[in-house]
Protein backbone atom coordinates (compact mmCIF):
# COMPACT_ATOMS: atom_id res chain seq x y z
CA UNK A 1 0.00 0.00 0.00
CA UNK A 2 1.42 3.15 -1.03
CA UNK A 3 1.62 6.08 1.70
CA UNK A 4 -0.93 9.13 1.99
CA UNK A 5 -0.07 12.25 0.68
CA UNK A 6 0.97 14.50 2.88
CA UNK A 7 -1.37 17.96 3.34
CA UNK A 8 -1.03 21.15 5.30
CA UNK A 9 -3.01 20.81 8.24
CA UNK A 10 -5.61 22.95 7.35
CA UNK A 11 -5.99 21.37 4.36
CA UNK A 12 -6.22 18.15 6.22
CA UNK A 13 -8.67 19.56 8.82
CA UNK A 14 -10.13 22.08 6.19
CA UNK A 15 -10.02 21.72 2.72
CA UNK A 16 -10.27 17.74 2.67
CA UNK A 17 -13.63 17.09 4.33
CA UNK A 18 -15.31 20.01 2.91
CA UNK A 19 -14.12 18.30 -1.23
CA UNK A 20 -15.25 15.56 0.41
CA UNK A 21 -18.55 16.76 1.76
CA UNK A 22 -19.07 18.97 -1.79
CA UNK A 23 -18.73 15.11 -4.05
CA UNK A 24 -21.22 13.60 -1.31
CA UNK A 25 -23.74 16.64 -2.57
CA UNK A 26 -22.95 16.65 -6.21
CA UNK A 27 -23.47 12.87 -6.44
CA UNK A 28 -27.06 13.65 -4.36
CA UNK A 29 -28.03 16.04 -6.76
CA UNK A 30 -27.70 13.94 -9.47
CA UNK A 31 -29.79 11.13 -8.31
CA UNK A 32 -32.60 13.91 -7.50
CA UNK A 33 -32.15 14.95 -10.44
CA UNK A 34 -32.94 11.48 -12.56
CA UNK A 35 -35.52 11.10 -10.02
CA UNK A 36 -37.68 14.25 -11.52
CA UNK A 37 -36.60 16.83 -9.11
CA UNK A 38 -34.50 20.18 -9.20
CA UNK A 39 -31.51 19.57 -6.84
CA UNK A 40 -31.16 23.44 -6.22
CA UNK A 41 -34.37 23.40 -4.92
CA UNK A 42 -34.13 20.49 -2.83
CA UNK A 43 -30.92 21.87 -1.27
CA UNK A 44 -32.49 25.22 -0.90
CA UNK A 45 -35.67 23.24 0.70
CA UNK A 46 -32.91 21.13 3.05
CA UNK A 47 -31.28 24.54 3.85
CA UNK A 48 -33.92 26.16 5.00
CA UNK A 49 -35.30 23.42 6.99
CA UNK A 50 -32.15 23.08 8.81
CA UNK A 51 -31.45 27.02 9.43
CA UNK A 52 -33.85 28.78 8.18
CA UNK A 53 -35.36 30.16 11.17
CA UNK A 54 -35.39 29.96 15.14
CA UNK A 55 -37.33 26.70 15.53
CA UNK A 56 -35.50 24.71 12.73
CA UNK A 57 -31.84 26.15 13.95
CA UNK A 58 -33.02 24.53 17.31
CA UNK A 59 -33.95 21.37 16.36
CA UNK A 60 -30.69 21.26 13.96
CA UNK A 61 -29.08 21.75 17.14
CA UNK A 62 -31.09 19.34 19.03
CA UNK A 63 -30.16 16.44 17.09
CA UNK A 64 -26.39 17.66 16.86
CA UNK A 65 -26.61 17.59 21.02
CA UNK A 66 -26.85 13.52 20.66
CA UNK A 67 -24.05 13.15 17.77
CA UNK A 68 -21.90 15.11 19.48
CA UNK A 69 -21.88 12.68 22.64
CA UNK A 70 -21.96 9.75 20.51
CA UNK A 71 -18.94 11.20 18.25
CA UNK A 72 -16.87 11.98 21.48
CA UNK A 73 -17.17 8.72 22.64
CA UNK A 74 -16.10 7.19 19.65
CA UNK A 75 -13.33 9.63 18.78
CA UNK A 76 -11.72 8.91 22.49
CA UNK A 77 -11.84 5.27 21.63
CA UNK A 78 -9.99 5.77 18.38
CA UNK A 79 -7.47 7.85 19.74
CA UNK A 80 -6.84 4.74 22.07
CA UNK A 81 -6.47 2.47 18.58
CA UNK A 82 -9.87 1.17 19.34
CA UNK A 83 -12.63 1.11 16.99
CA UNK A 84 -16.42 1.89 19.33
CA UNK A 85 -19.29 0.23 17.24
CA UNK A 86 -20.97 -0.15 20.75
CA UNK A 87 -21.76 3.53 21.17
CA UNK A 88 -25.94 2.59 20.32
CA UNK A 89 -25.83 0.07 22.98
CA UNK A 90 -23.89 1.80 25.45
CA UNK A 91 -25.89 5.31 24.93
CA UNK A 92 -29.18 2.81 25.66
CA UNK A 93 -28.03 1.52 29.03
CA UNK A 94 -27.15 4.88 29.89
CA UNK A 95 -29.87 5.75 28.95
CA UNK A 96 -31.64 3.47 31.37
CA UNK A 97 -29.49 4.64 34.12
CA UNK A 98 -30.58 8.54 33.45
CA UNK A 99 -34.50 7.26 32.68
CA UNK A 100 -34.34 5.37 36.22
CA UNK A 101 -32.87 8.00 38.30
CA UNK A 102 -35.99 10.24 36.56
CA UNK A 103 -38.58 7.82 37.95
CA UNK A 104 -37.40 7.00 41.19
CA UNK A 105 -35.90 10.80 42.62
CA UNK A 106 -38.33 13.06 40.00
CA UNK A 107 -40.04 14.30 43.30
CA UNK A 108 -36.45 15.97 43.98
CA UNK A 109 -35.71 19.36 43.34
CA UNK A 110 -33.59 19.52 39.60
CA UNK A 111 -30.37 20.63 41.34
CA UNK A 112 -30.27 17.64 42.83
CA UNK A 113 -31.52 15.34 39.95
CA UNK A 114 -29.51 16.16 37.91
CA UNK A 115 -26.11 15.43 38.87
CA UNK A 116 -27.52 12.15 39.60
CA UNK A 117 -28.79 11.64 36.51
CA UNK A 118 -25.88 12.46 34.71
CA UNK A 119 -23.47 9.94 37.19
CA UNK A 120 -26.30 6.94 36.13
CA UNK A 121 -25.62 7.68 32.26
CA UNK A 122 -22.08 8.22 32.45
CA UNK A 123 -22.14 4.44 34.55
CA UNK A 124 -24.44 2.78 32.41
CA UNK A 125 -22.30 3.42 29.49
CA UNK A 126 -19.11 3.02 31.10
CA UNK A 127 -20.60 -0.67 32.42
CA UNK A 128 -21.52 -1.40 28.72
CA UNK A 129 -18.09 -0.78 27.59
CA UNK A 130 -16.35 -2.60 30.24
CA UNK A 131 -16.76 -6.21 29.30
CA UNK A 132 -15.96 -5.89 25.49
CA UNK A 133 -12.44 -3.70 26.80
CA UNK A 134 -11.65 -6.28 29.52
CA UNK A 135 -12.29 -8.75 27.16
CA UNK A 136 -9.89 -7.03 24.79
CA UNK A 137 -7.09 -6.00 26.64
CA UNK A 138 -7.30 -9.51 28.59
CA UNK A 139 -8.53 -12.63 26.15
CA UNK A 140 -7.61 -10.61 22.84
CA UNK A 141 -11.13 -10.62 21.59
CA UNK A 142 -11.70 -7.88 19.19
CA UNK A 143 -13.51 -4.61 20.20
CA UNK A 144 -15.32 -4.12 16.43
CA UNK A 145 -16.83 -7.91 17.29
CA UNK A 146 -17.71 -7.37 20.75
CA UNK A 147 -19.03 -4.06 20.82
CA UNK A 148 -21.60 -4.51 17.75
CA UNK A 149 -22.98 -8.24 19.94
CA UNK A 150 -23.39 -6.24 22.91
CA UNK A 151 -25.48 -3.38 21.04
CA UNK A 152 -28.29 -6.43 19.83
CA UNK A 153 -28.11 -7.70 23.68
CA UNK A 154 -28.58 -3.84 24.84
CA UNK A 155 -31.91 -3.96 22.56
CA UNK A 156 -33.42 -6.78 23.50
CA UNK A 157 -32.73 -6.36 27.31
CA UNK A 158 -34.19 -3.21 26.55
CA UNK A 159 -36.92 -4.91 25.22
CA UNK A 160 -37.65 -7.13 27.77
CA UNK A 161 -37.40 -4.61 30.55
CA UNK A 162 -40.16 -2.28 29.28
CA UNK A 163 -42.35 -5.10 28.06
CA UNK A 164 -42.22 -6.72 31.15
CA UNK A 165 -41.01 -4.56 33.89
CA UNK A 166 -41.01 -0.86 33.42
CA UNK A 167 -44.27 -0.83 31.19
CA UNK A 168 -46.73 1.35 32.49
CA UNK A 169 -49.82 0.03 33.57
CA UNK A 170 -53.19 -0.29 31.66
CA UNK A 171 -51.04 0.57 28.22
CA UNK A 172 -49.92 -1.13 25.57
CA UNK A 173 -47.11 1.30 24.41
CA UNK A 174 -43.49 -0.32 25.28
CA UNK A 175 -42.53 3.07 27.41
CA UNK A 176 -42.43 3.56 30.81
CA UNK A 177 -44.97 6.45 32.54
CA UNK A 178 -43.69 10.14 32.30
CA UNK A 179 -41.25 11.64 34.43
CA UNK A 180 -42.22 14.18 37.31
CA UNK A 181 -41.92 17.36 35.88
CA UNK A 182 -38.88 18.44 38.27
CA UNK A 183 -36.94 15.60 36.17
CA UNK A 184 -37.20 17.68 33.04
CA UNK A 185 -34.36 19.10 31.65
CA UNK A 186 -34.72 22.72 30.92
CA UNK A 187 -35.37 23.93 27.09
CA UNK A 188 -32.81 26.42 26.08
CA UNK A 189 -35.84 28.77 25.38
CA UNK A 190 -36.86 28.83 28.85
CA UNK A 191 -32.35 29.30 29.90
CA UNK A 192 -32.75 32.42 27.19
CA UNK A 193 -36.33 33.64 28.05
CA UNK A 194 -35.02 34.15 31.51
CA UNK A 195 -31.84 36.95 29.90
CA UNK A 196 -34.26 38.52 27.97
CA UNK A 197 -33.39 36.65 24.70
CA UNK A 198 -36.43 35.33 22.96
CA UNK A 199 -35.94 31.97 21.40
CA UNK A 200 -38.89 29.34 19.39
CA UNK A 201 -39.96 27.06 21.74
CA UNK A 202 -38.00 23.54 20.47
CA UNK A 203 -36.77 20.46 22.02
CA UNK A 204 -33.13 21.91 22.41
CA UNK A 205 -32.70 22.17 26.06
CA UNK A 206 -29.26 22.34 29.04
CA UNK A 207 -27.90 19.01 27.42
CA UNK A 208 -26.53 21.32 24.44
CA UNK A 209 -24.42 23.32 26.92
CA UNK A 210 -23.47 19.54 28.69
CA UNK A 211 -22.37 18.42 25.09
CA UNK A 212 -19.98 21.99 25.15
CA UNK A 213 -18.79 21.24 28.63
CA UNK A 214 -18.30 17.75 27.67
CA UNK A 215 -16.10 18.62 24.25
CA UNK A 216 -13.64 20.95 25.99
CA UNK A 217 -13.42 18.71 29.36
CA UNK A 218 -12.34 15.94 26.05
CA UNK A 219 -9.95 17.96 24.45
CA UNK A 220 -8.42 18.83 27.66
CA UNK A 221 -8.08 15.27 28.97
CA UNK A 222 -6.65 14.05 25.31
CA UNK A 223 -4.14 16.62 24.47
CA UNK A 224 -3.39 18.80 28.04
CA UNK A 225 -3.53 15.72 30.38
CA UNK A 226 -0.49 12.77 31.21
CA UNK A 227 -3.53 10.46 30.80
CA UNK A 228 -4.44 11.47 27.45
CA UNK A 229 -0.45 12.04 26.25
CA UNK A 230 -0.42 7.77 27.35
CA UNK A 231 -3.72 7.26 25.71
CA UNK A 232 -2.09 8.60 22.68
CA UNK A 233 0.63 6.83 22.37
CA UNK A 234 -0.88 3.44 23.50
CA UNK A 235 -3.06 3.62 20.47
CA UNK A 236 -0.10 5.10 17.77
CA UNK A 237 2.28 2.32 18.80
CA UNK A 238 1.65 0.18 22.21
CA UNK A 239 5.19 -1.81 21.64
CA UNK A 240 6.86 1.86 22.29
CA UNK A 241 4.21 2.22 24.86
CA UNK A 242 5.12 -0.26 26.86
CA UNK A 243 9.06 0.48 26.54
CA UNK A 244 7.58 3.85 28.08
CA UNK A 245 5.90 1.74 31.19
CA UNK A 246 2.49 2.27 30.00
CA UNK A 247 0.17 -0.57 30.32
CA UNK A 248 -1.78 -0.60 26.76
CA UNK A 249 -3.69 -2.93 28.85
CA UNK A 250 -4.89 -0.63 31.55
CA UNK A 251 -5.15 2.37 29.18
CA UNK A 252 -7.66 0.21 26.20
CA UNK A 253 -10.08 -0.59 29.96
CA UNK A 254 -9.87 2.92 30.29
CA UNK A 255 -10.10 4.59 27.25
CA UNK A 256 -13.99 2.34 26.53
CA UNK A 257 -14.75 3.09 30.05
CA UNK A 258 -14.86 7.23 28.91
CA UNK A 259 -15.99 6.10 25.47
CA UNK A 260 -19.08 4.60 27.27
CA UNK A 261 -19.37 7.15 29.72
CA UNK A 262 -19.79 9.98 26.62
CA UNK A 263 -22.38 7.59 24.56
CA UNK A 264 -24.42 6.83 27.31
CA UNK A 265 -25.09 10.66 27.97
CA UNK A 266 -27.53 10.72 25.21
CA UNK A 267 -30.23 9.89 27.62
CA UNK A 268 -29.65 13.67 29.10
CA UNK A 269 -30.80 14.95 25.81
CA UNK A 270 -33.15 12.43 24.21
CA UNK A 271 -35.02 11.10 27.67
CA UNK A 272 -34.95 14.15 30.05
CA UNK A 273 -34.58 16.87 26.95
CA UNK A 274 -37.26 15.42 24.80
CA UNK A 275 -39.10 12.53 25.53
CA UNK A 276 -39.64 12.59 29.53
CA UNK A 277 -40.12 8.95 29.55
CA UNK A 278 -38.20 5.89 28.67
CA UNK A 279 -39.42 4.21 25.15
CA UNK A 280 -38.09 1.59 23.02
CA UNK A 281 -35.04 2.85 20.17
CA UNK A 282 -34.54 6.41 21.73
CA UNK A 283 -31.39 6.51 20.66
CA UNK A 284 -32.46 6.26 16.90
CA UNK A 285 -28.85 5.27 15.38
CA UNK A 286 -27.35 8.49 16.96
CA UNK A 287 -24.66 6.05 18.04
CA UNK A 288 -24.27 4.68 14.37
CA UNK A 289 -24.27 7.97 13.25
CA UNK A 290 -21.35 9.60 15.91
CA UNK A 291 -18.45 7.01 13.87
CA UNK A 292 -19.64 8.81 10.70
CA UNK A 293 -19.29 12.50 12.83
CA UNK A 294 -16.00 11.54 14.47
CA UNK A 295 -14.55 10.17 11.50
CA UNK A 296 -15.63 13.31 9.56
CA UNK A 297 -14.41 15.72 12.44
CA UNK A 298 -11.10 13.66 12.35
CA UNK A 299 -11.50 12.30 15.97
CA UNK A 300 -11.30 16.27 17.35
CA UNK A 301 -14.12 18.12 19.05
CA UNK A 302 -14.06 21.03 17.19
CA UNK A 303 -14.65 18.76 13.59
CA UNK A 304 -16.70 17.16 16.11
CA UNK A 305 -18.96 19.99 16.39
CA UNK A 306 -19.05 21.14 12.94
CA UNK A 307 -19.57 17.47 11.84
CA UNK A 308 -22.69 17.05 14.22
CA UNK A 309 -24.03 20.60 13.52
CA UNK A 310 -24.18 18.90 9.71
CA UNK A 311 -25.33 15.77 10.79
CA UNK A 312 -28.42 17.28 12.53
CA UNK A 313 -29.29 19.37 9.63
CA UNK A 314 -29.41 16.55 7.42
CA UNK A 315 -32.21 15.29 10.14
CA UNK A 316 -34.15 18.06 10.59
CA UNK A 317 -33.47 19.93 6.36
CA UNK A 318 -34.14 16.20 5.09
CA UNK A 319 -37.66 16.32 7.30
CA UNK A 320 -38.56 19.61 5.59
CA UNK A 321 -37.61 18.06 1.60
CA UNK A 322 -39.66 14.68 2.34
CA UNK A 323 -42.83 17.23 3.48
CA UNK A 324 -41.97 19.53 0.10
CA UNK A 325 -40.66 17.17 -2.45
CA UNK A 326 -43.37 14.42 -3.02
CA UNK A 327 -40.89 12.25 -4.94
CA UNK A 328 -37.99 13.08 -2.20
CA UNK A 329 -38.83 10.47 0.59
CA UNK A 330 -37.50 9.38 3.65
CA UNK A 331 -35.42 6.73 2.27
CA UNK A 332 -33.93 9.64 -0.32
CA UNK A 333 -33.21 11.41 2.64
CA UNK A 334 -31.44 8.48 4.02
CA UNK A 335 -29.21 7.83 0.56
CA UNK A 336 -28.24 11.61 0.99
CA UNK A 337 -26.78 11.02 4.45
CA UNK A 338 -25.13 7.82 3.53
CA UNK A 339 -23.70 9.32 0.64
CA UNK A 340 -22.33 12.01 2.90
CA UNK A 341 -20.83 9.35 5.59
CA UNK A 342 -19.19 7.19 2.68
CA UNK A 343 -17.68 10.34 1.14
CA UNK A 344 -16.45 11.41 4.13
CA UNK A 345 -15.63 8.40 5.62
CA UNK A 346 -14.76 5.31 3.75
CA UNK A 347 -13.65 7.70 0.88
CA UNK A 348 -12.56 10.45 2.24
CA UNK A 349 -9.13 9.96 0.82
CA UNK A 350 -10.49 9.44 -2.38
CA UNK A 351 -9.18 13.69 -3.22
CA UNK A 352 -5.84 13.85 -0.64
CA UNK A 353 -3.42 13.25 -3.45
CA UNK A 354 -5.10 15.56 -6.07
CA UNK A 355 -5.17 18.28 -3.65
CA UNK A 356 -1.69 17.32 -2.41
CA UNK A 357 -0.70 17.71 -6.32
CA UNK A 358 -2.68 20.79 -6.61
CA UNK A 359 -1.31 22.34 -3.36
CA UNK A 360 2.03 21.33 -4.05
CA UNK A 361 2.60 18.88 -1.68
CA UNK A 362 2.79 15.74 -4.21
CA UNK A 363 5.34 14.06 -2.48
CA UNK A 364 3.46 10.81 -0.50
CA UNK A 365 4.28 10.83 3.40
CA UNK A 366 7.25 9.11 4.52
CA UNK A 367 8.85 9.29 1.09
CA UNK A 368 12.03 10.52 0.59
CA UNK A 369 11.74 10.85 -3.16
Amino acid sequence: MSPAAKLPRWAEFGLLPAVNLLAALLLSGAIIRLIGESPWAALRLMADGAFGSQEAIGYTLFYATSFIFTGLGVAVAYHAGLFNIGAEGQAYIGGLGTGLVCLALGHWPFWAVLPLAVLAGAAGGAAWAFLPAWLQARRGSHIVITTIMFNFIASALMTWLLVNVLIRPGQQSPESREFAPNAFMPGLHTLLGRIGIPFAATPLNLAFLLALAASVLVWLFVWRTRWGYALRVAGINPAAARYAGIRPERVTIGAMLLSGALAGSLGLNELMGSQHRILLDFPGGAGFVGIAVALMGRNHPVGILLASVLFGALVQGGSQLSFDMPHVNRDMVVVIQGLVILFCGALENVFRTPLAALLGRGKPEGSNR
